[in-house]
């Protein structure tokens, strides 16, 4: 492959450092095919460095609402440069968790009870009425997470009442709307979905065990602080449902080439969706490049087989959704 490959980390979010890791893991991987790999961050000289490229195949990494809320792919794809993933309208209501998550349930995917609640209406109508009434509806313990985000960051595990304002406050640092839904009892598992140009496949299962209980940033980010099992401990038909709901999440919003979906499976084996990624992490802790270890595939031949499919795809408009299929 001779065409260069734009691959773009960085950026401002809070994620910022997850996302250099990413960008320079997929890199590597790249050139160890012999791509042509040009690495940038996101600034003032992104177009002028796209401008000077030509036409560069972009491998956008970029993760948090700076690379996940579609903004940026609509500015490649104005500028008419081919990039890996999801187009931007895609990206944008997968990024927001409240949108997806009752988008999947249409689908009659599993989901958590869940209410989001924007900063301005828990403020005004006070935080005393809406704990009792959270707590009445919801019930605990619950999940409170910022609507718009990744890694975790904003996310808290609320067992009681008295936890709930500040668990609220700390959502409410990393965005304008907060999450709240019931806590799912259950196995935590993670797969990613990939399109090399012959269809969405679903990589095996990632069983997540955070030693401390909870899968936050740095139970994500720190080795060593989680145990990741490849291929999950499930039964052949809970792994197959699992897969199922992973592919069906990916088509009904839409996405494309590479997806990445949480899930949590009940003890009924209920595979019940959390959220989605579109520019899932690739660094040495993230669960993307398990999988692709644990399917018998290398990265740099995934990622490389994922630019190819970008390149002779070519600019996309944004997406449609299709009608929303059923699930048996």
């Amino acid at each position: 492959m001779t065409d260069q490959v734009l691959v773009l980390s960085g950026g401002l979010s809070h994620e910022r450092e997850v996302s250099l890791r990413s960008g320079r893991r997929v890199a590597q991987a790249l050139r160890s095919r012999g791509v042509d790999v040009v690495e940038s961050d996101v600034d003032s000289g992104l177009i002028a460095r796209l401008a000077e490229l030509g036409r560069p195949v972009v491998f956008p990494l970029l993760h948090g609402e700076a690379g996940e809320d579609g903004a940026l792919r609509e500015v490649l794809t104005l500028l008419d440069i081919p990039f890996v993933g999801s187009v931007g309208s895609a990206a944008r209501v997968a990024f927001d968790k409240s949108i997806a998550s009752t988008v999947v349930a249409e689908a009659g995917i599993a989901t958590p009870r869940q209410v989001a609640l924007p900063h301005e209406t828990f403020r005004e109508l006070g935080a005393a009425a809406l704990v009792q009434a959270l707590g009445d509806q919801i019930g605990f313990p619950m999940m409170v997470k910022p609507s718009r985000g990744g890694s975790a960051l904003g996310c808290s595990k609320v067992s009681t009442a008295a936890e709930l304002p500040a668990a609220m406050v700390g959502a409410y640092a990393y965005g304008a709307v907060a999450v709240v839904e019931n806590f799912v009892e259950g196995v935590e598992v993670t797969v990613a979905v990939v399109d090399r140009g012959d269809g969405p496949q679903a990589l095996p299962a990632v069983e997540i065990r955070p030693d401390s209980g909870v899968y936050d940033y740095a139970a994500r980010y720190t080795a060593g602080a989680t145990r990741f099992l490849c291929p999950a401990e499930l039964d052949d038909d809970t792994a197959r449902r699992v897969a199922k709901t992973a592919l069906a999440v990916h088509d009904v919003l839409a996405l494309a080439d590479l997806s990445r979906t949480d899930l949590i499976v009940t003890p009924e084996g209920v595979p019940t969706f959390l959220e989605v990624n579109v520019a899932p992490g690739m660094t040495e802790t993230s669960a993307v490049p398990l999988a692709v270890e644990a399917a018998g595939w290398g990265l740099g031949a995934m990622c490389a087989d994922l630019v190819a499919v970008a390149r002779d795809r070519g600019v996309r408009a944004s997406a449609t959704r299709p009608d929303l299929p059923v699930l048996p």
